[in-house]
């Protein structure tokens, strides 16, 4: 419970902590922001890191001036691509070692199923899609992995994806964080920025599942 509880404290309150920590190592906390958007986008059995919220609170700290924008935005968007490349071939090479492993038992077989779903219904915008969405992000660069797209369409859709989601988010952050009303209600910001991209990704699936997604358009996987 201490555990859960201090990572609970991480995520809610990701603004104080952020701060603490660039208050407390300087640069050093570009290496730390690097590895969580990279692992968090890398590996399949970390969904649970702060993406879009961490993001954010980084682009607020850019625009207070604690951090600087440019080397956020490409340390960010190359964690971003480097991750989503390593969960592809992951995906690719080490799927069914992961699946029916010991760390099978990490993979949320209910996400993995959703995450299938969508790029049956989107094809290779799925990439796009779900970078904006949490658990998803993490788990379609595997699934494209597992259903062997072709690896140029991966890496072409892997990068527009993450240089859209890194410098929608940290501008959200930089222009809106500055706000008095934004910073006093920051809690239910990123609370919003968990909960609401997640009921999204389950609302369309959904639809996609029973029928009511009547679109005839879907991207192939090549």
């Amino acid at each position: 419970m201490t555990l859960l509880t201090q990572y609970l404290d991480l995520i809610f309150h990701i603004d104080r902590t952020l701060q603490e920590v660039v208050s407390n190592y300087g640069d050093w906390t570009y290496g730390l922001i690097f590895l969580i958007i990279f692992l968090e986008t890398g590996l399949v059995i970390t969904p649970f890191l702060p993406g879009d919220s961490l993001l954010f609170m980084v682009g607020t700290l850019c625009g207070l001036g604690l951090l600087s924008w440019p080397a956020a935005l490409g340390l960010c968007a190359l964690a971003a691509i480097l991750g989503d490349q390593l969960n592809f071939y992951t995906g690719r090479y080490l799927s069914q070692y992961l699946l029916s492993g010991p760390m099978g038992r990490w993979i949320n077989p209910k996400t993995l199923a959703k995450t299938q779903q969508f790029f049956e219904t989107y094809g290779p915008a799925t990439l796009v899609l779900a970078r904006f969405m949490p658990l998803i992000r993490t788990f379609a660069p595997f699934v494209a992995g597992l259903g062997a797209m072709n690896s140029r369409t991966f890496t072409l859709y892997n990068a527009g994806g993450a240089m859209l989601w890194v410098a929608s988010v940290l501008s959200m952050g930089l222009w809106f964080g500055q706000l008095a009303w934004v910073r006093a209600h920051l809690e239910i910001i990123i609370w919003a920025l968990i909960l609401v991209p997640s009921v999204l990704a389950i609302w369309g699936t959904w639809r996609a599942q029973t029928g009511h997604d009547n679109s005839p358009h879907k991207l192939p996987l090549e």
